[in-house]
């Protein structure tokens, strides 16, 4: 008969199984800054979202102590589409790296519009977002036979400005000898590997973009409003989005496509990219607890029921957990969510009706 470790309750006999060892050294770590620990008034809540915001910045990388370098922003190119403008602009992020995105504007719309950092996920990078073909020929608005990763396009059609922001590892942003074997390369290995030898994380790189956007588009208030910045995205952009929502208050609205889940059930029981993982995170939070850095402010979420990499009864405990982190803090109504019938993949019926509920 096995005898058990009474420490990890792991049978002798298994000792040699690291699948067995993981499995419980997750299913016994419990998050520093778990919703479940928080107690007391409102008081106590903002002291645990402080505490917690910065531990998460630092396991990301410290971003509170980075250098906000000056944004030199240049638009690039400007094209007028049937229904919206598009600009395509560059900006510094920080010292000896540049970004760009795409920013939409819908035409003949009420100024100032609300504004949706749109962040793709793995694939062809933010072309897919703004509906820019493989061939370079452009996808229409509207069109229900395409009605896919285009959430760009859709915050256009729901009359939302979108400013689409290549995230680092994808299209041009990837490295120079990958994107000569492939359009849809990734350097994210490359990547994360260096930033964890740096001490930081590539989700810690691509959420500072995507603030770096945000401060491009507070200078924009001939078109926008900035107080009703969004953000949306898919998959590992669904990682950024709700990363970035935790992390920077100026983020009215989230929309988490195709991520939002546990960390246990989805990222440590599946293989996933490197990209995913934060040192100590674990010892932190479940995903779930980052709701608790985005409420009160607005936050939806959405999964498919054949979502192979997030599966659909993890998403459905992660939304039970957030619903009740909402309702703690008194705006249950900022929080959605939305289960479709479909895989890994954006969907955006729903979550486009809950902005429009907020923006109206």
């Amino acid at each position: 008969m096995s005898q058990r470790d009474p420490a990890l309750n792991i049978a002798s006999a298994d000792k040699y199984d690291a699948q067995a060892f993981r499995r419980q050294r997750i299913a016994t770590t419990s998050g520093k800054y778990a919703w479940s620990r928080v107690s007391g008034d409102s008081d106590a809540k903002l002291a645990w979202r402080c505490d917690f915001r910065e531990e998460f910045s630092n396991a990301l990388g410290g971003l509170t102590k980075w250098e906000k370098v000056p944004l030199n922003p240049k638009v690039n190119e400007v094209v007028q589409l049937d229904g919206y403008k598009r600009e395509r602009i560059s900006f510094d992020t920080r010292v000896g790296l540049r970004a760009y995105g795409y920013l939409l504007i819908p035409d003949g719309a009420r100024l100032p519009l609300p504004a949706v950092v749109c962040i793709p996920g793995h694939g062809r990078g933010v072309a897919t977002c703004v509906g820019i073909r493989p061939d370079g020929s452009q996808r229409a608005l509207n069109n229900p036979d395409e009605y896919s990763a285009d959430f760009a396009l859709q915050c256009v059609s729901s009359g939302f400005a979108a400013f689409a922001i290549e995230s680092i590892s994808f299209g041009e942003r990837c490295d120079v000898d990958l994107q000569a074997k492939s359009k849809d390369a990734s350097s994210c290995s490359r990547d994360a590997s260096a930033a964890l030898m740096l001490g930081e994380t590539v989700a810690g790189w691509r959420v500072w973009d995507a603030m770096r956007a945000i401060d491009y588009l507070e200078t924009r208030v001939d078109l926008l409003n900035p107080a009703q910045i969004g953000a949306m995205g898919i998959s590992g952009g669904g990682l950024v989005s709700l990363f970035l929502a935790a992390l920077d208050e100026r983020i009215a609205a989230t929309v988490v496509s195709g991520y939002f889940n546990t960390f246990a059930n989805s990222v440590l029981s599946i293989d996933h990219c490197i990209d995913n993982f934060v040192p100590g995170l674990l010892k932190l939070c479940e995903m779930y607890d980052l709701a608790g850095l985005t409420a009160p402010r607005a936050l939806f979420v959405e999964s498919g029921t054949e979502d192979p990499i997030f599966p659909l009864k993890s998403f459905m405990e992660a939304v039970e957990h957030a619903k009740r982190i909402y309702q703690d803090s008194g705006m249950p109504e900022a929080f959605g969510y939305e289960v479709f019938e479909g895989g890994h993949q954006f969907y955006g019926k729903g979550a486009f009706e809950f902005l429009k509920s907020i923006w109206k």
